[in-house]
């Protein structure tokens, strides 16, 4: 768990990451320092995984208030249902992930999992919209390529973006996958990530932590 304090404001953010399903993909909760949280990009895939979810968000008396999606790829969308059941959330993502989404359940049988449920999609996020987890104010970056609605969510005060697919330590997001396209995803880092300030820490949907200008430096693939 980390805590950042923003400045000059000291906003506090807390984060804990949590590795979950078959993919090791990483499911973040976020809240501030009236415990007014979120949950971002839930892929907790069985009950030891939700259990653990549950277990810390007690733990913490982190009132959940937000249910959100950077994209919908079948590794970030398993717990979906289990957080609209459990807390009464409906998922929030824009509205160009759509397909992907309602496509989920019939990935999940295509590749042998267990059949899955999805919930109504909640208010679909806009470009323009400045989204409140309690204190802490997130920017949308609107990020296409690794799927063609594909969202970053920035908060300036605390240097930190959660980037889901786009932007890994040492790596970028596959685009072999249907909505994918190379090119549009290298345009979106170069436009909407390589210009935030270089200690901008970024909070992937897997892997490690990494930082802008580190990415900017070393990344292979520019």
């Amino acid at each position: 768990m980390r805590t950042y304090f923003g400045n000059p404001c000291f906003f506090v953010m807390n984060i804990k990451t949590f590795r979950f399903n078959a993919f090791a993909e990483n499911t973040y909760l976020i809240w501030d320092e009236a415990n007014i949280g979120a949950i971002i990009d839930p892929g907790c895939s069985n009950f030891d995984e939700e259990n653990q979810l549950v277990e810390f968000i007690s733990k913490e008396n982190i009132d959940l208030k937000h249910h959100l999606l950077t994209h919908a790829h079948i590794d970030h969308v398993f717990g979906c249902n289990f957080i609209f059941n459990h807390y009464g959330l409906a998922p929030r993502f824009y509205h160009l992930e759509k397909t992907l989404y309602d496509f989920a359940p019939g990935i999940a049988i295509k590749y042998g999992m267990p059949p899955m449920t999805m919930p109504e999609a909640g208010e679909f996020i806009t470009l323009d919209e400045v989204l409140n987890v309690g204190s802490i104010q997130f920017k949308i970056l609107f990020t296409p390529g690794h799927s063609p609605g594909s969202i970053c969510f920035y908060n300036a005060e605390n240097s930190i973006i959660f980037s889901g697919d786009v932007l890994f330590e040492g790596s970028i997001g596959r685009t072999d996958l249907p909505g994918g396209n190379h090119q549009q995803l290298l345009n979106s880092i170069q436009q909407q990530l390589f210009t935030l300030p270089a200690a901008t820490n970024v909070y992937s949907g897997h892997g490690n932590i990494t930082q802008i200008g580190l990415e900017k430096m070393t990344n292979p693939f520019f």
